[in-house]
């Protein structure tokens, strides 16, 4: 059988090359006679591959050396807890609501300390990012806190906001290795690897280590304090070691393609295909303000729920698979992630152009 092109908001599509080489080493890692799947995380192989992997990762994102990189589990979800929990000295937190992830992401720090919704989009089913320039940042703020990118609601953060000093802190899974990014910005920035990097299971939080102490909420667990992890080097336990194997090759594949700058122009150029089609379709439309467009999900609707059904049936039946929007919001949505082939949105604009002519 043959690939599909797989529009689905994650777990998603990952570098065919990246998976044919894995498929390779799946029996016998490099002539140690074994799959990373069953390798010890104490092992100097899997010591290697971890290694290679954030030094990688911090080429690619020009990650300074006061920043820690931790590969954790528990998923971008976790990270909803464990934020408050480390970083509320002074029990105050500023949320900046512009989805469902930041909306859970706020209600969850609202039960560690005081957790103040500063600016929403919810008004408008989250279809814009709000002026972010001049916000009522809390004087005692420990942080400000963004989700850059949303995954269901296809917005993401053009200018990061003016946090006043704050410590930002952004939860990036969506968009993360998109483009090129200015750590030095963030004190935190987090991710669930599963949408553009890697398999569900890693979350990989880079972290300024100032952050990083054992001044913690009381009664945190062990496992959800950033400083168990960073003085282990992210082996404190079982760490998701395959996730991780995956993460380090699809940086490799990152590398060998120029780096984010390069995948920038490729995501544009994907998106702009998409976009200009929508913008001048009779049929499909975006539900996102243009401005503040995101480059890696794409919703769309045709106003019809019976011929949204339609379209995502027989969109599967000829290769486009999981267009599907979130079942929040209804409609379509292609995620066109860096692992997504041009191929693959020509293909899905190409599907969109007859559809059109078969039901107007």
């Amino acid at each position: 059988m043959s690939r599909v092109y797989n529009f689905s908001a994650g777990p998603a599509v990952l570098p065919e090359e990246v998976l044919r080489e894995a498929a390779e080493e799946m029996l016998d890692y490099r002539g140690c006679g074994m799959s990373v799947m069953e390798m010890s995380h104490r092992s100097g192989a899997f010591e290697t591959i971890i290694q290679t992997a954030e030094a990688d990762l911090r080429e690619l994102m020009g990650i300074p050396a006061n920043y820690k990189v931790l590969f954790l589990q528990g998923g971008a979800s976790q990270q909803f807890a464990m934020i408050p929990m480390n970083l509320m000295k002074n029990g105050t937190a500023d949320y900046i609501v512009t989805g469902q992830w930041a909306k859970k992401a706020y209600q969850e720090a609202c039960q560690y300390g005081r957790a103040n919704k500063i600016a929403s989009s919810e008004d408008k089913t989250f279809s814009y990012i709000p002026d972010c320039s001049d916000l009522p940042i809390s004087e005692n703020a420990d942080y400000v806190y963004i989700c850059e990118n949303n995954t269901i609601y296809g917005t993401k953060f053009k200018e990061l906001p003016n946090t006043k000093g704050k410590t930002l802190v952004a939860d990036v899974s969506s968009c993360f290795l998109s483009e090129p990014v200015d750590v030095t910005k963030y004190g935190l920035i987090y991710g669930g690897v599963q949408k553009n990097i890697g398999p569900a299971g890693v979350v990989i939080v880079i972290i300024r280590e100032d952050l990083i102490t054992d001044d913690v909420l009381p009664e945190t667990p062990t496992m959800l304090k950033y400083k168990t992890h960073a003085d282990a080097g992210s082996l404190y336990n079982t760490p998701p070691a395959y996730g991780i194997y995956i993460c380090g090759k699809v940086f490799q594949w990152l590398k060998k393609m120029g780096g984010l700058a390069v995948m920038k122009e490729r995501n544009e150029k994907k998106a702009g295909l998409l976009y200009d089609y929508l913008d001048q379709s009779r049929l499909f439309h975006g539900t996102v303000e243009k401005k503040d467009r995101s480059l890696m999900n794409v919703p769309f609707v045709t106003g019809s729920g019976e011929l949204d059904a339609k379209f995502v049936k027989e969109a599967k039946e000829a290769g486009l698979e999981n267009l599907k929007g979130h079942r929040s919001v209804g409609g379509m949505r292609a995620s066109i992630y860096n692992a997504m082939p041009i191929e693959g949105v020509e293909a899905l604009v190409a599907f969109m152009k007859k559809f059109e002519e078969e039901n107007l």
